[in-house]
């Protein structure tokens, strides 16, 4: 796994566990005449953009080409959209070697490399039961349905042939969604975009995930983390610059039934929702990883999850139980 020694926290192991009981606390960032802050949706979340440069022009343009990247990514990777290289690629992988762009092939890569990583806990083929899910609709699949189709969750059915990026699905049933790491990837690109037009102070937001270019004129940057049951209130808010963080929790997408909430971080062995804990945030130098990460620790639960980022000395880990009890990784909790 492929990662820098940039990221900056603004806190020390003494001050963070002060920061971190900054429960249902608000925070407005000053405003500047040179600063741009825009929204957009697309990838079927909301993408902020905040740009700082004197260039009004500049500002506009890097904004609009962040827009235009993830829009890109979403018409490339969508399984919404029937003309996706993603969607034509489940339809046809089963039956024949699908020769790829090489943007897709190494995403594949790259979420098989974390796939063994984890153990399995993180796996793009989830989709294979996933997509018998709707939450909009409250519908779930059966568990002799699940049963039928858990045996095509296996990222090592995915047949990556590197010296003509082909792909090819060794199970009728699988099914590839790039959910886990499509966003943290558009964050990363669009930090790149903004790079080469000479933006050195933003922040980009694509649903959970955030990446931070530069601080904020000489202050830290304050990320939250919003409360997995109040949508309007942050359970924690965290000083960060030239970072990233990713959260996963069971409230992105997600519908009750009988007391039981049904929610879209699949567990690979179960094909069912998981409910050790309510959220994720992995804080790292690159959303892709942050992205697949929280949602493999989410999977992995508790113990096994805070133990995979405690071996990895660039990322750390917040996590709140069902119990809705704070847990950090061991670079926070000190």
């Amino acid at each position: 796994m492929h990662r820098n020694n940039n990221v900056k926290f603004f806190f020390s192991k003494a001050h963070m566990s002060m920061l971190l009981l900054l429960i249902s606390v608000t925070f407005s960032l000053n405003s500047h005449a040179d600063w741009q802050k825009t929204d957009y949706s697309t990838m079927g979340t909301n993408i902020l953009v905040e740009v700082y440069h004197k260039d009004a022009a500049l500002r506009e343009q890097a904004t609009r080409a962040v827009f235009a990247e993830m829009e890109r990514i979403n018409q490339q990777f969508s399984t919404y959209i029937d003309s996706s290289e993603l969607s034509q690629l489940n339809q046809n992988a089963y039956k024949n070697r699908v020769i790829v762009s090489k943007e897709l092939f190494d995403l594949l890569v790259l979420s098989a490399e974390i796939s063994e990583l984890t153990q399995g806990a993180f796996d793009v083929t989830y989709a294979s039961v996933g997509y018998l899910y709707s939450y909009p609709d409250k519908v779930k699949p059966s568990d002799e349905e699940i049963q039928q189709r858990l045996s095509a969750i296996d990222y090592r059915l995915l047949e990556l042939k590197k010296d003509d990026l082909s792909v090819r699905y060794k199970n009728p049933n699988v099914k590839v969604d790039l959910g886990g790491v499509a966003k943290g990837y558009a964050v990363d690109n669009a930090i790149k975009i903004l790079k080469s037009l000479g933006i050195e102070h933003a922040l980009v937001t694509a649903g959970g995930d955030t990446r931070l270019l530069g601080d904020r004129l000489g202050k830290p940057w304050i990320v939250g983390i919003r409360d997995p049951r109040n949508r309007d209130k942050q359970a924690v808010l965290i000083p960060l610059a030239e970072s990233a963080m990713s959260t996963s929790g069971d409230y992105e997408r997600y519908f009750e039934e009988n007391g039981e909430r049904f929610h879209h971080i699949i567990s690979p062995k179960t094909g069912k929702s998981t409910h050790e804990v309510q959220s994720v945030s992995i804080i790292g130098p690159e959303s892709v990883y942050n992205d697949a990460l929280s949602t493999a620790v989410f999977v992995m639960g508790l113990e096994k999850g805070i133990g995979l980022i405690n071996g990895l000395p660039e990322f750390e880990a917040i996590v709140m139980d069902k119990q809705r009890r704070m847990h950090y990784s061991s670079g926070l909790g000190q």
